[in-house]
């Protein structure tokens, strides 16, 4: 493994000599923008191994993406080779559903800077995606390209939540959101501040391919792109830009035919893939 080739796949040709914030969200960036959050693996018959070399060459030299156990665990690998102060921690998603946080599902990294953490994660995908490290600090509104990003913590659990700008359909007259005039708080996830190890994650990695859940149910790939994100789950494909009138993102679905999928994943994902995929 080689950093000058992750770097060379997420087409950042910057500085790393100083592990500052600065450079610390350039890479950051580059990553999200380059790297798609994607589960394909499992609906093409293949299975994801939770093994840093295995992940690297997926992700680096065969141009794929990964789930956030992989994307997390390879900018892991990436920032503390660059001489980053960085930990792995556990996170429990929220289920929007049933109005509960779920067990241990979902990774993401704490970063020290300059005596102050921030908490990064390139492997949550769409809407929700940070693009900036969000500074752990609790109560402050944290303003990003996607929305406002807040943490809070009680009892030792940190919750992190997004506030979102209202939707506008390109086959609408007006807005398409639930709750018109008025922004939508959305819950993503919480953790503790326990630094883990990869390895505590390989049951759930195994168990996120064999049980009954989302990521089994739906083919997945999203990815960042300048100004906004772009999400294919099953034949759906959605594209969203970040702002495109005051306080409102614009939205575009797409219905596509199995040859189409193909397509899109090679020209708005970069994704050629080797086996078969039953969206």
């Amino acid at each position: 493994m080689n950093i000058q080739e992750y770097f060379s796949r997420i087409s950042y040709d910057g500085s790393h000599k100083d592990a500052d914030l600065e450079t610390l969200t350039a890479i950051f960036q580059h990553h999200i923008q380059t790297i798609p959050f994607e589960n394909l693996s499992m609906h093409c018959g293949e299975s994801i191994y939770l093994d840093l070399e295995h992940i690297y060459n997926k992700i680096v030299r065969k141009k794929r993406g990964g789930w956030c156990l992989e994307n997390n665990y390879l900018l892991f690998w990436a920032l503390q080779t660059i001489g980053y102060d960085v930990c792995i921690l556990g996170s429990s998603s929220y289920n929007p559903a049933e109005g509960t946080y779920k067990a241990v599902d979902h990774v993401l990294l704490k970063v020290v800077v300059d005596s102050k953490a921030y908490i990064v994660d390139s492997g949550f995908g769409g809407t929700y995606q940070m693009w900036q490290p969000v500074l752990l600090v609790s109560g402050k509104d944290q303003p990003q390209v996607p929305g406002i990003f807040r943490l809070t913590e009680d009892n030792g659990i940190w919750y992190l939540e997004k506030t979102k700008r209202k939707h506008f359909g390109t086959d609408q007259s007006g807005p398409a959101t639930d709750t018109p005039g008025m922004k939508e708080i959305r819950k993503i996830c919480s953790f503790t501040l326990e630094p883990r190890d990869i390895n505590d994650f390989q049951e759930l990695n195994w168990k996120l391919q064999t049980s009954d859940n989302l990521l089994q149910k739906k083919s997945i790939c999203t990815l960042q792109t300048t100004d906004g994100v772009a999400n294919l789950v099953g034949w759906t494909f959605t594209e969203i830009k970040y702002s495109y009138v005051e306080d409102m993102d614009m939205v575009k679905i797409t219905t596509l035919t199995d040859e189409e999928v193909e397509k899109t994943l090679k020209d708005k994902f970069n994704i050629t893939l080797e086996n078969k995929l039953k969206p």
